[in-house]
């Protein structure tokens, strides 16, 4: 994701998958498979993503546990938007992306667009 490193962002999705607040301990093992890991280093990561407003935290006993501080998709409406504004020209960016659609997204955004005209 951008503005996140890649470590951060496999455990931003390894939080966003999980269902309900994550240890550094669920998390460390659900990253596991990927590579090795330290456990320390998955720590370092969540406290920093916590410093960074990406998740919240509280203590379940002697750990923290984490949750994402937004949902995946409102995250990715959020970066897609810093993107846009960064660029200088959201308009021809939105048209360019628009016209590179398949059927399937065409369709899921006049429906989408369609429903928000008519509340």
């Amino acid at each position: 994701m951008p503005g996140l490193g890649e470590l951060e962002s496999r455990v931003m999705a390894a939080l966003w998958d999980a269902h309900g607040p994550q240890t550094v301990r669920a998390v460390h093992t659900a990253l596991s498979g990927e590579r090795s890991l330290a456990y320390t280093t998955v720590m370092t990561v969540l406290d920093n993503l916590h410093g960074k407003g990406w998740v919240h935290r509280y203590r379940e006993g002697r750990a923290w546990a984490y949750v994402p501080a937004r949902a995946r998709e409102e995250a990715g409406a959020e970066m897609l938007r810093e993107i846009l504004d960064s660029l200088g020209d959201p308009q021809g960016v939105l048209l360019h992306f628009a016209r590179g659609m398949d059927e399937r997204e065409s369709e899921f955004l006049r429906r989408a667009l369609s429903e928000e005209e008519a509340e």
